[in-house]
C-alpha cells in the first residue's frame, strides 16, 4: 500500500499545481541528508553539527562541473595566472574555456560522493579524541569554515562566484532526455509517447535514491560494524576493550554519512539549476538534526518520519495559514512565515516534552539513544550475595 501509494502521489498531487510536487522533492533530498547524519549522529553518538558542509560540496561540485561556470575560471585565471590559464587550455581545450565544463550529473555523483566521504575523514581525523559539546563546537567551526570559503572563493580565482552563487546548472538527463524539457515545453518532458512535468520526473528518481540509501543503512546497522556503531555510542572504552578499532570505525561513520551528502547536494544543484551560500547555512545543519532527533535517533522509520515532518509541513503550512485566517478572520492577523514558524516550534517542544526518545524510536531497548530501560523485579540482581 505504501509503495503504490508513493507512485501515484505525484500524479495525484499535480492535479493541484507542482508546487507539491516539489515540495516533496525537496522533503526527499532532507531525507537523504537526514539518513545520512543518522549514521554519525544516531548509530555512532557523535555530535555532528556541520554535516550540511557535505551538502554544500557534492552541491558547488556539480555546478562546477555541469556549468558555464568553468569559462569564468579560465577568465579569472588569464590576468592573475597566465601559465595556469596556459594549462588549462591545453588540458581541456578551448571549448571548455568558451562554454564551460557540462558533465553527466551521474558521472558527478560519484566524485561528489567520494570527495564528500574525504572530507569527512579530514573532519573525523582531528576530532576522534572530542565527543559531546567538545565535538560539536569543532563541526560546527568547520561547517562555518567551508561556508565562508565558498563565499570567499571568488577571488583571485573564481571558483564559486562568491555570493551571487552558480546559475545555470545543467538538469539530469536520462537516455539523452533532459529533466527540464524541450525548449516550449513548460518544464515537461517526453519519453516515447508519455509526457509528464519535469518535478514528477525528479520525485522518481529521488525516491529511487531515497530507497537505496534506506537499503544500505538497514543492512548496515544490522552487520558487524553496525553494532561496531552501537557499541561506540553506548560505551567507547568498553568498546575498545572488546576489540573495537574505534578509530577506524569512527572515521567510516564520517565517510559514508558525508557520502550520503554529497549525493543529496548534487541532486539538489540539479534539481534548482541554481545554487548559492544561503542554501548551506547553520540552520540548515541543526534543520538536518532536528530531523533525526525528532524522529528517533538510530531508528530508520523514525529518522525518514522526523525528515517527511520537518521539511514537508512547514511548507504545508505556508500554503495553508493565509488562506485559513482569510476564511476564518477576512483578514490576515499573523504573518505566514511568523506563524507557520511559530507552530513549528511550538510542536517540535511539545513532542521532545513528551516524547523525548523521538516520535518512532527503536522497538529494542538496547538500539535506543534515548530514554531509561524500566528493568521488572525479576530482572534486577542483587550483586552483594
Amino acid at each position: 500500500m505504501l509503495g503504490a501509494a508513493l507512485l501515484a502521489f505525484p500524479f495525484f498531487a499535480s492535479q493541484f499545481g507542482n508546487s507539491w510536487v516539489r515540495i516533496m522533492d525537496m522533503t526527499l533530498l532532507y531525507v537523504m541528508l537526514a539518513l545520512g547524519l543518522n549514521i554519525v549522529v544516531g548509530f555512532t553518538g557523535l555530535l555532528d553539527l556541520g554535516y550540511i558542509a557535505f551538502y554544500a560540496l557534492g552541491a558547488y561540485m556539480t555546478a562546477l562541473l555541469a556549468s558555464p561556470q568553468f569559462a569564468v575560471v579560465f577568465e579569472s585565471t588569464a590576468n592573475t595566472y597566465p601559465q595556469l590559464n596556459h594549462a588549462l587550455l591545453w588540458l581541456l581545450g578551448p571549448d571548455v574555456a568558451q562554454h564551460g565544463i557540462h558533465l553527466s550529473v551521474w558521472s558527478i555523483v560519484p566524485l561528489g560522493a567520494g570527495l564528500a566521504a574525504l572530507l569527512g575523514v579530514l573532519m573525523g581525523a582531528p576530532t576522534l579524541k572530542l565527543s559531546g559539546d567538545y565535538l560539536a563546537i569543532v563541526t560546527l567551526g568547520f561547517g562555518e569554515i567551508v561556508r565562508l570559503l565558498i563565499i570567499n572563493l571568488n577571488t583571485p580565482i573564481n571558483l564559486t562566484d562568491g555570493p551571487r552563487g552558480i546559475n545555470m546548472i545543467d538538469p539530469i538527463r536520462i537516455f539523452g532526455v533532459s529533466f527540464a524539457g524541450e525548449p516550449g515545453s513548460h518544464a515537461t518532458l517526453h519519453l516515447g509517447g508519455f509526457a509528464m512535468p519535469s518535478v514528477n520526473a525528479y520525485y522518481f528518481v529521488f525516491l529511487t535514491l531515497c530507497i537505496g540509501i534506506i537499503f544500505v543503512t538497514v543492512r548496515l546497522q544490522h552487520s558487524r560494524l553496525g553494532r561496531a556503531f552501537v557499541a561506540i555510542r553506548e560505551d567507547e572504552m568498553a568498546a575498545k576493550a572488546m576489540g573495537i578499532n574505534t578509530r577506524n570505525v569512527k572515521l567510516f561513520a564520517f565517510a559514508l554519512g558525508a557520502s550520503f551528502g554529497g549525493v543529496a547536494g548534487a541532486m539538489f544543484a540539479a534539481l534548482q539549476g541554481f545554487i548559492s551560500p544561503e542554501s548551506f547555512s547553520l540552520n540548515e545543519s541543526i534543520a538536518v538534526l532536528s530531523m533525526v532527533v525528532l524522529g528517533g535517533m538510530g531508528h530508520i522509520p523514525g529518522v525518514v518520519m522526523g525528515a517527511v515532518i520537518l521539511a514537508g509541513l512547514p511548507e504545508i503550512l505556508r500554503h495553508v495559514v493565509v488562506p485559513l485566517q482569510m476564511h476564518l478572520f477576512g483578514h490576515v492577523l499573523i504573518d505566514a512565515e511568523v506563524l507557520r514558524q511559530f507552530l513549528l516550534g511550538l510542536s517540535m517542544v511539545l513532542i521532545m516534552l513528551n516524547r523525548p526518545a523521538g516520535l518512532w524510536p527503536s522497538p529494542r531497548h538496547e538500539d535506543r539513544v534515548i530514554g531509561d530501560v524500566d528493568l521488572d523485579d525479576d530482572q534486577i540482581v542483587d550483586i552483594t550475595k
